[in-house]
């Protein structure tokens, strides 16, 4: 057989170079749509990718003149993790995190389910596109313009909700945004406010997905509205549901960034403080750059097995998750 090969014949199907060849038709054949892929590639390079050269900041003593590459091990080696995890104050930023985050998920998610279906009712077409718009406006404005607009509508002084307050209830009027009991719910609140136009959009998206046979089976069945939504809807979203839970549960601990560092002061951050504003301070605030990275670095590391707990527990319950 090898006496009878020519130069010139055939690779192997398997071998490097037909591979490789298959590879370069296969892009040639599609390029388009690798064109179209190529800006959002880029960025998740140059944004996600590349700062992970930085986490080994985590584990040196860094040296601002000889850069990270070149700065000392930490002695010892979890230095910065054991200093953060000995602080006090991060338990305080911890609990207030998963607190948040947990009546983000119960009542917001509760919410914008509920919001959307009740969307998904209404017959008349203008009154539902006026109130889609109306609802999803929010969510179009910068966490900067919004708190703006959230702290002029609370302001003690004269603040539309306080005036309400004092006229309707004749109360004194109530600082919401240095009252520790109270500026949690000021963070539901405006985040739903904020949100809920994005989240409904996309249940709405599944449930346009639902066949319309379905319902007019349930009908000649003598189902009312509720009896659809209850048995037929709301089962034909679950699995939306589950990819939008996973999602949130998966920034669980980088969340409400933007939102908490535009709205609280230090008078709430027994209550408000989070941590990733957190991190923000310790880092630009106080110039511990190893601190805050190890800290980031433990909570990036925290989340991966997480979303694979939630999305195991959400098959369990026959919904399809992510993985």
């Amino acid at each position: 057989m090898a006496y009878g090969m020519k130069a010139g014949t055939a690779t192997p199907p398997g071998s490097p170079v037909n591979i490789v060849a298959n590879i370069f038709k296969y892009l040639k054949k599609y390029w388009f749509n690798y064109l179209l892929v190529l800006p959002g590639l880029c960025f998740l390079i140059v944004f996600s990718y590349a700062p992970i050269y930085g986490i080994q900041m985590a584990f040196k003593d860094l040296n601002m003149g000889a850069g990270i590459w070149k700065s000392p091990w930490a002695t010892p080696i979890f230095k910065y993790f054991i200093k953060f995890l000995s602080d006090p104050y991060f338990y305080t930023v911890l609990r207030n995190t998963l607190i948040l985050n947990a009546m983000n998920i119960v009542f917001g998610m509760s919410f914008i389910i509920f919001l959307s279906l009740m969307i998904n009712e209404v017959r008349l077409k203008w009154v539902k596109n006026s109130v889609q718009t109306a609802v999803y406006l929010p969510y179009f404005l910068s966490w900067v313009i919004f708190a703006g607009i959230v702290r002029t509508f609370l302001s003690p002084q004269d603040g539309m909700i306080n005036v309400l307050i004092v006229n309707i209830f004749k109360s004194k009027p109530i600082d919401f945004l240095t009252d520790n009991n109270l500026f949690r719910w000021v963070l539901v609140v405006s985040n739903v406010i904020k949100e809920a136009g994005y989240g409904t959009i996309i249940y709405l998206a599944g449930i346009a997905g639902v066949s319309p046979e379905l319902y007019e089976s349930a009908t000649i069945d003598g189902a009312n509205r509720y009896h659809m939504i209850r048995y037929i809807t709301l089962p034909r979203i679950y699995p939306t549901i589950a990819v939008l839970l996973i999602l949130q549960i998966a920034s669980i601990f980088s969340a409400n960034f933007d939102q908490v560092v535009n709205l609280y002061n230090p008078l709430v951050y027994p209550s408000g403080d989070v941590l990733s504003t957190y991190i923000y301070r310790t880092g630009l605030g106080s110039n511990e750059f190893e601190k805050s990275t190890a800290l980031s670095l433990l909570f990036s590391c925290i989340s991966l097995p997480l979303i694979l707990i939630v999305d195991r527990f959400i098959r369990k319950l026959d919904v399809m998750g992510i993985f």
